[in-house]
């Protein structure tokens, strides 16, 4: 894929339709519970209605979790508390209903789908559904060599456009978007870092299983040394996903940004979901419009990109497993926000404001002359 086809998607998103975000307003103007009273389900109503182009707002009806699975090679340094190659047992628990953010799916009735696109694993591992959009085993170590070759970034970018479209013919009308890996925070703290020229020890966390100070300084001076590979390339998004991203984040990368061409709303999760949509907003400048950051995950690397990309967690409950749980706790709140914007009466209109009708008020008839 060439950078042309890169530089299409800023033409292709617009912005979600401000006349209709209008309307929404002025419907919240009339209904009886006063403006402001109900804080950012105000602006959540306004914005859904934006983006489904519909006043009064339409229910999220159809929402689905996609998460993009993948191994890195960076773990092997000891980045994370979970082994390297380590992702292929998150995916198992994920599917068999046995992880944190398939029980609550489960209980809100949303269904999960996820992507394996370089799980360190023989593909037969899992059903043909998960694999199918494969490009490689494991991503490569970015401290020391590209993840992925030109070929596989493209590869991994089409993956994420095509699962967009097959989620918005299938009647999705919103995404909870995460991630499954393991080492994928370290890649994603490289790009925040990257595209926001900070220094290493900024962005570095300590991931979804807490590490040690030990494992914090390794982490540190991974991305360090990633973020030399990372700048010489930072003015050719994909070259940059292939230096030191991984098929996951590529993936994730082309994924939202047909989503807003496709006008398809997206909660994203944690910092791994956040660097992709820094990535994404450097291709196109409009599509964060179509973005909420479903919480705070806590890690520095999301702060800085959610920033840069004026965007304001909805929670901050200090989830930090990832796997697009935190996410997905805040469905129910744009989901109530649905509800108010489109269910709360509005205010009858004063007596005085009617204009008389003539043929209920008899009184308001005009005089005829005999």
């Amino acid at each position: 894929m060439s950078s042309l086809e890169l530089d299409d998607f800023s033409d292709l998103i617009e912005r979600p339709d401000g006349g209709v975000r209008r309307d929404a307003e002025a419907r919240r103007e009339r209904q009886i519970v006063p403006p402001g009273s109900l804080g950012r389900l105000d602006e959540l109503g306004e914005w859904l209605a934006a983006a489904q182009g519909a006043v009064p707002v339409r229910p999220v009806e159809r929402p689905r979790v996609v998460l993009f699975a993948g191994d890195h090679g960076v773990a092997e340094l000891g980045v994370s508390a979970r082994p390297a190659g380590g992702a292929e047992r998150l995916v198992r628990a994920v599917l068999e209903g046995g992880s944190p953010v398939a029980v609550l799916a489960r209980r809100l009735e949303v269904p999960v789908r996820v992507v394996d696109m370089a799980l360190d694993c023989p593909p037969e591992a899992f059903p043909e559904d998960v694999v199918r959009h494969r490009v490689r085993r494991g991503s490569g170590r970015i401290d020391i060599e590209d993840a992925l070759t030109a070929d596989e970034a493209g590869a991994a970018f089409r993956a994420g456009v095509a699962v967009a479209d097959e989620e918005a013919d299938s009647g999705t009308d919103l995404v909870v978007l995460g991630d499954v890996s393991v080492g994928g925070t370290t890649a994603a703290a490289v790009l925040v870092a990257a595209l926001c020229g900070t220094d290493a020890s900024v962005v570095t966390g300590r991931g979804g299983q807490p590490i040690d100070d030990l494992a914090w300084m390794r982490k540190c001076a991974a991305i360090r040394d990633a973020l030399r590979r990372a700048r010489p390339v930072l003015g050719d998004q994909l070259q940059l996903l292939a230096a030191v991203g991984g098929a996951d984040l590529a993936a994730m990368t082309g994924f939202l940004l047909q989503c807003a061409v496709r006008k398809l709303p997206v909660i994203l999760d944690g910092v791994v979901a956040a660097a992709c949509a820094l990535v994404a907003q450097r291709v196109a400048f409009r599509a964060p419009d179509w973005w909420l950051a479903g919480h705070d995950s806590g890690e520095p690397g999301q702060a800085k990109a959610l920033d840069r990309m004026a965007l304001e967690p909805l929670l901050d409950q200090g989830v930090k497993v990832g796997e697009g749980v935190g996410a997905l706790l805040s469905l129910p709140l744009v989901r109530a926000a649905a509800a108010l914007a489109a269910e709360l009466p509005e205010k009858a209109e004063p007596e005085a404001d009617r204009k008389a009708d003539p043929e209920t008020d008899p009184e308001a008839a005009p005089e005829t002359d005999l």
